[in-house]
């Protein structure tokens, strides 16, 4: 057969190898619905552990609130399962059109197109829109399913160095020849947390006539002061040319992400963009969910400023606490350790002091980048936070870390 040994032998190697470099990723197994408090079990076949979650994307805390969960039991006792199509060919039902309509409208654009995930958003967007008249400028920390988007599309693709306008200026100027251009970042950096500056991109954009790329997946909900995303917190909400986001995360926690923007480029993705024409749309009963949450978050703003002082307290503990953080002002609090199997270890450690946090490395962060990404949440209670904190400190007393330099932690266990 075709799988050999040979074949076998190839892979397990590989594998080894990934083991053997502190970098093998094992998955955990929860037992309950999202929230700050599940029962996970290690896939060893341990018995069932509760935990504090603090590393779900869950930033509002409604993947399972109530009223999230009773609309999508109406959406699908009144929509159905699924929809056993594309939109262009029978896809589409009347709820798909009311959510594209109420996105628009909380992100302030023109116009909304579905797309089954975020991911599929950014893969379909730049093929759709670009030509190899074209060039895309992104910014060099932009997520990985922007980078496979524009590995798709024929476009010359450039980058400039993360965060610096003086740099995308530059790359800018030297790219004034081309039929459009298109600057291309994340909000906020889903591996820093740190928040894109959309002000100063925008006057750029317009000085040199670019357009404006902007994947909202970790902002949309609670950044900005009604959680509009990181174009209300800069100030440039309708000045932002093309915008992807996810309901994944903040908006029920799902599934399902879109693109929003201006109406001739939605146009365009809804005409030729592939994942929209070849792939299933959103199921009617996450539909039915994502219409609730909007439909919470435009009533009042009390989670997203629970999130803010849920996240000022826990960014403050850690400082305190002698961890390296990376600075920001967003609910993403990577605690920065450097060492693949350091961090591995320090998830282990943290589990079993009843926290949930699992350790990021290679290839999902660069080499000698490892850390523990921790996320906050408007379901995070005082309680957990202050528990979170203490294992935090124990767990770091027991590696020697606490009170340590970037430079000192590298010097004791390496990169």
């Amino acid at each position: 057969m075709a799988y050999s040994d040979k074949v076998r032998g190839i892979y397990k190697d590989t594998l080894e190898g990934i083991q053997t470099q502190g970098l093998f990723k094992v998955e955990r197994f929860i037992h309950s619905a999202q929230a700050a408090d599940i029962e996970v079990e290690f896939p060893t076949g341990s018995s069932l552990k509760k935990v504090i979650n603090m590393c779900a994307n869950n930033y509002l805390g409604l993947s399972s609130h109530p009223d999230v969960v009773k609309a999508a039991h109406e959406g699908l006792d009144s929509r159905g399962y699924g929809m056993s199509s594309v939109r262009f060919i029978c896809g589409t039902q009347d709820i798909h059109k009311e959510l594209e309509a109420r996105v628009t409208e909380f992100l302030g654009t023109e116009d909304t197109i579905l797309f089954p995930s975020c991911m599929d958003a950014n893969a379909g967007v730049f093929e759709a829109i670009l030509t190899e008249e074209d060039v895309m400028i992104s910014d060099r920390l932009v997520h990985a399913s922007i980078i496979d988007g524009m590995r798709l599309c024929p476009a010359m693709h450039d980058t400039f160095k993360h965060s610096n306008m003086n740099h995308l200026e530059k790359k800018l100027q030297l790219h004034a020849d081309k039929r459009l251009k298109v600057v291309i970042t994340d909000g906020v950096f889903s591996m820093d947390g740190d928040t894109a500056k959309l002000d100063e991109m925008v006057a750029l954009c317009e000085k040199y006539d670019a357009m404006l790329f902007v994947d909202e997946s970790h902002s949309s909900g609670f950044i900005g002061k009604t959680g509009r995303g990181t174009h209300e917190h800069c100030g440039v909400l309708g000045k932002i040319d093309i915008i992807t986001t996810t309901f994944g995360k903040a908006l029920g926690g799902a599934s399902g992400g879109c693109v929003s923007g201006r109406r001739e480029v939605v146009e365009m993705c809804r005409q030729k963009a592939r994942p929209y024409l070849f792939s299933n749309t959103i199921a009617p009963v996450v539909v039915a969910g994502v219409l609730k949450v909007l439909e919470v978050l435009s009533a009042s703003t009390e989670r997203r400023d629970k999130l803010e002082v849920n996240t000022e307290f826990w960014r403050k503990g850690l400082e305190e606490a002698g961890f390296v953080l990376q600075p920001g002002d967003t609910p993403i609090v990577p605690v920065m350790l450097f060492n693949a199997k350091l961090a591995q270890a320090f998830s282990n450690d943290l589990y079993h002091e009843g926290i949930y946090a699992m350790g990021f490395f290679f290839p999902v962060v660069p080499q000698g980048k490892a850390r523990i990404r921790t996320q906050i949440s408007a379901g995070h209670e005082m309680h957990h936070l202050e528990k979170g904190l203490d294992a935090f400190r124990k767990v770091g007393a027991k590696h020697g870390i606490l009170g340590l330099s970037k430079k000192e932690i590298i010097e004791k266990f390496g990169l």
